[in-house]
This record gives C-alpha cells, structure tokens and sequence, in this order.
C-alpha cells in the first residue's frame, strides 16, 4: 500500500515512515510538475530503505 502512496502521493510517504521534513521538501518539489518524477522516485527509495532497516 504504501508503495502506491509512493507513485502518486510521494510526500506522504516520508510521513508514514516518521521523516516529516524529508515530507515537506518532498511536497514543494512535487508542487512543481518537473518535479513530480524526481519526488516519486526519492519516495520509494525512501520506502525501500525504510523496509530493509525495519525487518
């Protein structure tokens, strides 16, 4: 689930994974639509790095 949180909300990701201020940059960089592509990717990498610190 949070994988697709990832893709289309990236910002909310960093929340759900206790970074709010890797959050917020995220959600500024997404506001611009260039942006939007870099921010997805940083989230699910984010989001995998998170997943293999937490097994």
């Amino acid at each position: 689930m949070r994988t697709l949180i990832a893709f289309f909300i990236p910002w909310l990701t960093f929340f759900t994974i206790g970074r709010p201020f890797a959050g917020i940059i995220c959600l500024i960089l997404q506001i611009t639509i260039l942006g939007w592509i870099p921010a997805a990717i940083w989230a699910v990498l984010a989001l995998q790095k998170y997943d293999e610190t937490n097994r």
